[in-house]
């Protein structure tokens, strides 16, 4: 029941809004509004949306072997991270498997901030002590201390610019993966990013739909009005309060994983995200030693996941249920995402995206379902197999790539 969920501090404004709710991660989060999924996933494409995020949970990693121990945990090197810059990775147990993926955040040599998924800020914060013997380090869950919201779209600058202080300082220099300021000035001193009225913020250029954006994180107490301010200034460009379903077809539709579906109890390998993993450029071995290397090294038990592109909207479910099968008719694996993403057609035997340069006017935009796959051997791009859902099915082309022109790496002065 509802009851027994957590809840966000914007819970009521949800309520309130009519949203359509559900349990995500042990929270109650809204799923869509009034204005629908689909309508959702076309803002962020053409405008903006905002999404609550706050059931996301963030870690402080501390002290003069802080660095040590993130990179042992961690599968990227972060060895050349910059204080400043953020990047994105996965916690491993000794077999390989994620536990979950991440970005951490440097503060400084001694000072990381790591956000995790929903409800798992105490499990790695226990994985982390579990590797902190000897080490001079402290690691603090934060959960229910922080609220964050995200402003994804072509539109979110010119929107947020109107909200913080000195904004051309704040964007200028802010490149893809790099953050400002802070959300706690009695912990963590002054803020170099704040609001209007003087609430400071972290400020992260980086986001979870492949487009423009940013990743806010901020006071509990201050986020209700910073939501409420963004859809009042952003009205006229047509910003849209955004759920989890447009979240998630945003996502998949940018080649990105939801943990704990298309990463999890399994090997972190073989997959799409492979740049989250420090292979030498032989890719037989690793540029540093971290947790569940020596067992990515090995080929026992491998799987391999790979994106795909359906001939419609039509989908299927995702999980055991949903075989996959090969063109014999043989079940190689399951289906681990299908999504719809709503901004992209198939035309002249490419897909393109309602985002791209000089898209023909009469060339509509339909949708094509996507999302990921897990199977027990090696593929390539173009092979077609059939996704089956008891009686249902659908034709899929495995691909590289899913929604082409996405605008996340932009510079931000672009969209300025």
């Amino acid at each position: 029941m509802t009851s027994c969920l957590k809840t966000t501090p914007l819970h009521p404004w949800h309520k309130d809004a009519g949203a359509n709710m559900a349990d995500f991660g042990g929270f109650d989060m809204p799923l869509w509004y009034e204005t629908g999924v689909k309508t959702e996933h076309l803002a962020v494409l053409t405008s903006a949306g905002i999404f609550d995020t706050s059931h996301m949970a963030c870690l402080f990693v501390t002290g003069g072997d802080a660095f040590k121990l993130i990179n042992y945990c961690f599968t990227r090197d972060i060895t050349a991270l910059d204080p400043g810059r953020c990047v994105y990775g996965a916690f491993l147990n000794s077999k390989g498997h994620c536990l979950d993926d991440a970005i951490v955040y440097k503060n400084s040599d001694v000072f990381f901030m790591i956000c995790v998924n929903a409800g798992m800020g105490a499990a790695i914060a226990g994985h982390l002590n579990e590797n902190t013997t000897g080490l001079e380090v402290t690691v603090e869950d934060l959960t229910g201390k922080i609220a964050k919201m995200d402003i994804q779209g072509c539109n979110s600058a010119r929107i947020f610019s109107k909200l913080i202080q000195n904004p051309a300082k704040m964007f200028n220099p802010l490149p893809y993966f790099s953050f400002k300021g802070n959300f706690d000035e009695s912990l963590l001193g002054d803020s170099a990013v704040k609001l209007s009225d003087g609430t400071p913020i972290l400020l992260s250029r980086s986001g979870y739909t492949g487009e423009f954006g940013f990743e806010i994180f901020i006071h509990p107490k201050a986020i209700v009005k910073l939501w409420k301010d963004i859809l009042a200034v952003g009205k006229d460009l047509g910003v849209t309060a955004c759920g989890l379903g447009a979240r998630d077809s945003l996502r998949a539709g940018a080649c990105l994983p939801l943990s704990h579906q298309d990463i999890g109890p399994w090997k972190f390998k073989n997959h799409p995200w492979e740049f989250a993993l420090p292979y030498t450029k032989d890719k037989t071995s690793f540029t540093k030693d971290f947790l569940g290397a020596k067992a990515l090294l090995s080929t026992e038990g491998d799987v391999f996941v790979y994106p795909f592109v359906g001939e419609s909207l039509r989908k299927v479910a995702a999980g055991e249920e949903t075989k996959v099968l090969d063109k014999t008719g043989a079940v190689i694996g399951r289906v681990l995402t299908c999504a719809t993403d709503m901004g992209i057609t198939r035309h002249d035997g490419k897909i393109i995206s309602i985002a791209s340069g000089n898209l023909l006017p009469d060339v509509p935009i339909k949708g094509l379902s996507c999302g990921f796959v897990m199977v027990s051997k090696q593929l390539d791009p173009g092979v077609t197999l059939t996704l089956a859902e008891g009686k249902r099915s659908i034709t899929a082309t495995l691909v590289t790539d899913i929604r082409p022109d996405r605008t996340a790496r932009k510079k931000i002065t672009d969209f300025l």
